[in-house]
Protein backbone atom coordinates (compact mmCIF):
# COMPACT_ATOMS: atom_id res chain seq x y z
CA UNK A 1 0.00 0.00 0.00
CA UNK A 2 1.42 3.34 -0.93
CA UNK A 3 0.12 6.07 1.54
CA UNK A 4 1.69 9.15 1.98
CA UNK A 5 1.16 12.48 3.89
CA UNK A 6 0.58 16.04 1.68
CA UNK A 7 3.47 18.63 2.03
CA UNK A 8 0.53 21.60 2.54
CA UNK A 9 -0.78 20.86 5.28
CA UNK A 10 -3.57 22.70 5.21
CA UNK A 11 -4.61 21.17 1.73
CA UNK A 12 -4.19 18.06 3.07
CA UNK A 13 -6.63 18.83 6.09
CA UNK A 14 -8.68 20.64 3.95
CA UNK A 15 -9.04 17.50 0.97
CA UNK A 16 -9.79 14.99 4.15
CA UNK A 17 -12.49 16.53 6.03
CA UNK A 18 -14.30 16.49 2.85
CA UNK A 19 -13.03 12.77 2.14
CA UNK A 20 -14.78 12.25 5.29
CA UNK A 21 -17.95 14.54 5.58
CA UNK A 22 -18.73 12.68 1.66
CA UNK A 23 -19.17 9.16 3.67
CA UNK A 24 -22.61 8.25 5.08
CA UNK A 25 -21.29 6.36 8.31
CA UNK A 26 -19.65 10.01 9.07
CA UNK A 27 -21.24 12.88 8.19
CA UNK A 28 -23.74 13.01 11.06
CA UNK A 29 -21.64 13.81 13.39
CA UNK A 30 -20.84 17.21 14.66
CA UNK A 31 -18.40 19.26 12.63
CA UNK A 32 -16.16 19.31 16.12
CA UNK A 33 -16.36 15.54 15.76
CA UNK A 34 -15.63 14.86 12.36
CA UNK A 35 -12.88 17.18 12.51
CA UNK A 36 -11.27 14.47 15.23
CA UNK A 37 -11.59 12.23 12.43
CA UNK A 38 -9.99 14.06 9.87
CA UNK A 39 -6.95 14.80 12.09
CA UNK A 40 -6.34 10.89 12.20
CA UNK A 41 -6.65 10.42 8.53
CA UNK A 42 -3.92 10.16 5.84
CA UNK A 43 -4.35 9.76 1.86
CA UNK A 44 -2.79 7.90 -0.56
CA UNK A 45 -2.80 8.86 -4.64
CA UNK A 46 -3.72 5.96 -7.06
CA UNK A 47 -3.03 5.93 -10.62
CA UNK A 48 -5.22 3.99 -13.54
CA UNK A 49 -5.20 0.19 -12.65
CA UNK A 50 -2.97 0.70 -10.12
CA UNK A 51 -3.62 -2.08 -7.46
CA UNK A 52 -4.67 -0.97 -4.04
CA UNK A 53 -4.18 -3.67 -2.13
CA UNK A 54 -4.60 -7.86 -3.65
CA UNK A 55 -5.88 -10.99 -2.20
CA UNK A 56 -4.07 -12.52 0.57
CA UNK A 57 -2.97 -8.72 2.05
CA UNK A 58 -3.52 -8.16 5.43
CA UNK A 59 -4.79 -4.66 6.35
CA UNK A 60 -5.95 -2.49 9.29
CA UNK A 61 -6.98 0.26 7.61
CA UNK A 62 -10.35 1.72 6.04
CA UNK A 63 -10.01 3.09 2.91
CA UNK A 64 -12.51 5.91 1.17
CA UNK A 65 -13.10 7.47 -1.72
CA UNK A 66 -12.17 11.17 -2.23
CA UNK A 67 -11.61 11.06 -5.90
CA UNK A 68 -11.95 8.32 -8.73
CA UNK A 69 -13.26 5.41 -8.95
CA UNK A 70 -12.41 1.73 -7.64
CA UNK A 71 -13.05 -1.39 -8.86
CA UNK A 72 -13.70 -4.77 -6.15
CA UNK A 73 -13.11 -7.79 -7.86
CA UNK A 74 -11.88 -11.84 -7.31
CA UNK A 75 -10.07 -13.99 -9.00
CA UNK A 76 -11.14 -17.29 -9.94
CA UNK A 77 -8.79 -20.61 -10.28
CA UNK A 78 -8.96 -20.33 -13.40
CA UNK A 79 -7.81 -16.36 -13.63
CA UNK A 80 -11.23 -15.49 -14.55
CA UNK A 81 -12.03 -11.85 -13.35
CA UNK A 82 -15.62 -11.50 -11.36
CA UNK A 83 -16.38 -7.69 -10.24
CA UNK A 84 -17.73 -7.70 -7.01
CA UNK A 85 -18.62 -3.70 -6.88
CA UNK A 86 -17.20 -0.49 -8.04
CA UNK A 87 -16.61 2.26 -5.42
CA UNK A 88 -17.50 5.65 -6.07
CA UNK A 89 -16.56 9.08 -3.86
CA UNK A 90 -18.36 8.73 -0.65
CA UNK A 91 -17.90 5.05 -0.87
CA UNK A 92 -15.42 3.11 1.73
CA UNK A 93 -13.50 0.02 1.36
CA UNK A 94 -11.55 -2.62 4.23
CA UNK A 95 -14.27 -2.29 7.13
CA UNK A 96 -14.00 -6.28 7.37
CA UNK A 97 -10.85 -6.01 8.86
CA UNK A 98 -11.49 -3.31 11.21
CA UNK A 99 -13.04 -5.98 13.41
CA UNK A 100 -11.29 -8.76 12.72
CA UNK A 101 -7.64 -9.69 12.03
CA UNK A 102 -7.93 -11.37 8.62
CA UNK A 103 -6.55 -11.32 5.06
CA UNK A 104 -8.12 -10.15 1.98
CA UNK A 105 -9.96 -12.59 -0.40
CA UNK A 106 -10.74 -9.81 -3.13
CA UNK A 107 -8.60 -7.38 -4.88
CA UNK A 108 -9.56 -3.10 -5.55
CA UNK A 109 -7.99 -1.74 -8.31
CA UNK A 110 -7.91 2.12 -9.14
CA UNK A 111 -10.28 2.18 -12.72
CA UNK A 112 -8.83 5.99 -13.16
CA UNK A 113 -6.53 8.04 -11.11
CA UNK A 114 -8.00 7.49 -7.48
CA UNK A 115 -7.23 9.72 -3.82
CA UNK A 116 -8.16 7.74 -1.10
CA UNK A 117 -8.48 8.75 2.25
CA UNK A 118 -7.01 6.55 5.03
CA UNK A 119 -8.26 5.57 9.06
CA UNK A 120 -5.97 3.09 11.07
CA UNK A 121 -8.23 0.30 12.79
CA UNK A 122 -7.10 1.55 15.83
CA UNK A 123 -8.41 4.98 15.60
CA UNK A 124 -11.56 3.87 13.93
CA UNK A 125 -12.34 1.04 16.94
CA UNK A 126 -11.82 4.40 19.57
CA UNK A 127 -14.37 6.18 17.20
CA UNK A 128 -16.68 3.58 17.28
CA UNK A 129 -16.85 3.23 21.06
CA UNK A 130 -16.85 7.40 21.73
CA UNK A 131 -19.68 7.95 18.95
CA UNK A 132 -21.51 3.98 18.76
CA UNK A 133 -24.20 6.24 15.84
CA UNK A 134 -21.12 5.70 13.52
CA UNK A 135 -21.70 1.69 14.48
CA UNK A 136 -25.41 1.45 13.43
CA UNK A 137 -24.36 3.44 9.81
CA UNK A 138 -21.83 0.73 9.12
CA UNK A 139 -24.44 -1.96 10.09
CA UNK A 140 -26.67 -0.05 7.47
CA UNK A 141 -24.07 -0.19 4.63
CA UNK A 142 -23.47 -4.12 5.39
CA UNK A 143 -27.26 -4.66 5.34
CA UNK A 144 -27.31 -2.60 2.03
CA UNK A 145 -24.37 -4.62 0.58
CA UNK A 146 -25.38 -7.72 1.62
CA UNK A 147 -28.91 -7.40 0.17
CA UNK A 148 -27.32 -6.43 -3.56
CA UNK A 149 -25.11 -9.59 -2.93
CA UNK A 150 -27.59 -11.90 -2.47
CA UNK A 151 -29.96 -10.28 -5.31
CA UNK A 152 -26.74 -10.38 -7.89
CA UNK A 153 -26.70 -14.06 -6.36
CA UNK A 154 -30.28 -14.87 -7.24
CA UNK A 155 -29.71 -13.28 -10.64
CA UNK A 156 -27.18 -15.44 -11.31
CA UNK A 157 -28.08 -18.34 -11.04
CA UNK A 158 -32.15 -18.41 -11.94
CA UNK A 159 -32.20 -15.81 -14.82
CA UNK A 160 -30.67 -15.90 -17.97
CA UNK A 161 -28.40 -12.92 -19.27
CA UNK A 162 -31.00 -10.99 -21.30
CA UNK A 163 -32.54 -10.79 -18.33
CA UNK A 164 -29.98 -9.55 -16.38
CA UNK A 165 -28.81 -7.15 -18.61
CA UNK A 166 -32.20 -5.64 -18.46
CA UNK A 167 -32.77 -5.61 -14.79
CA UNK A 168 -29.06 -3.85 -14.57
CA UNK A 169 -30.48 -0.98 -16.12
CA UNK A 170 -33.66 -0.39 -14.64
CA UNK A 171 -31.49 -0.42 -11.77
CA UNK A 172 -29.85 2.26 -12.89
CA UNK A 173 -32.54 4.22 -13.79
CA UNK A 174 -34.24 4.05 -11.06
CA UNK A 175 -31.12 5.26 -9.12
CA UNK A 176 -30.34 8.12 -11.65
CA UNK A 177 -34.01 9.13 -11.45
CA UNK A 178 -33.34 9.95 -15.26
CA UNK A 179 -33.97 8.01 -18.56
CA UNK A 180 -30.74 8.72 -19.90
CA UNK A 181 -27.73 6.77 -17.85
CA UNK A 182 -24.49 6.52 -18.15
CA UNK A 183 -22.94 2.86 -17.74
CA UNK A 184 -20.52 3.30 -14.30
CA UNK A 185 -18.07 0.40 -16.39
CA UNK A 186 -17.10 -0.76 -19.25
CA UNK A 187 -18.66 -3.31 -21.15
CA UNK A 188 -16.05 -5.84 -19.71
CA UNK A 189 -16.51 -5.10 -16.27
CA UNK A 190 -20.32 -4.88 -16.84
CA UNK A 191 -20.07 -8.50 -18.15
CA UNK A 192 -17.78 -9.64 -15.37
CA UNK A 193 -20.48 -7.99 -13.08
CA UNK A 194 -23.12 -9.99 -14.73
CA UNK A 195 -21.37 -13.35 -15.11
CA UNK A 196 -21.40 -12.87 -18.97
CA UNK A 197 -19.18 -11.86 -22.03
CA UNK A 198 -18.74 -8.47 -23.46
CA UNK A 199 -19.64 -9.71 -26.84
CA UNK A 200 -23.16 -11.00 -25.12
CA UNK A 201 -23.68 -7.38 -23.41
CA UNK A 202 -22.88 -5.74 -26.91
CA UNK A 203 -25.19 -8.11 -28.70
CA UNK A 204 -27.96 -8.03 -26.31
CA UNK A 205 -28.22 -4.13 -26.23
CA UNK A 206 -28.09 -3.87 -29.91
CA UNK A 207 -30.91 -5.94 -29.51
CA UNK A 208 -32.79 -3.85 -27.22
CA UNK A 209 -32.19 -1.44 -29.66
CA UNK A 210 -34.11 -2.89 -32.44
CA UNK A 211 -37.05 -3.71 -30.34
CA UNK A 212 -36.93 0.14 -29.43
CA UNK A 213 -36.36 -0.62 -25.88
CA UNK A 214 -32.99 1.69 -25.43
CA UNK A 215 -30.89 4.38 -27.65
CA UNK A 216 -27.01 3.97 -27.46
CA UNK A 217 -24.99 7.18 -27.99
CA UNK A 218 -21.37 6.13 -27.72
CA UNK A 219 -19.71 3.23 -25.74
CA UNK A 220 -21.43 4.44 -22.29
CA UNK A 221 -24.58 6.54 -22.49
CA UNK A 222 -27.99 4.95 -22.75
CA UNK A 223 -31.43 6.84 -23.56
CA UNK A 224 -34.01 3.90 -21.58
CA UNK A 225 -36.99 3.96 -24.33
CA UNK A 226 -38.97 1.71 -22.79
CA UNK A 227 -38.54 1.11 -19.04
CA UNK A 228 -41.95 -1.29 -18.90
CA UNK A 229 -40.52 -3.83 -21.36
CA UNK A 230 -37.39 -4.18 -19.80
CA UNK A 231 -39.22 -4.76 -16.53
CA UNK A 232 -40.89 -7.01 -17.80
CA UNK A 233 -38.43 -9.93 -19.28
Amino acid sequence: MRMQSCNHHSNSQGMQHLCVSLVPIFNHLKPEEMQEIVKTTTHAQYNRNETIYGMGDSSAHLFIVHRGRVKIYRLSESGKEQLIRILEPGDFMGETALFTESVTDHYAMAMEKTELCIMRRSDLQSFLMKYPAISLKILEEFGRRLERTEKLISSLTSEDVEKRIAEYLVELTKESQYSTITLPMSKKDLASYLGTTPETVSRKLTEFQERGWIEQAGQRKIKVVNLIALNEL
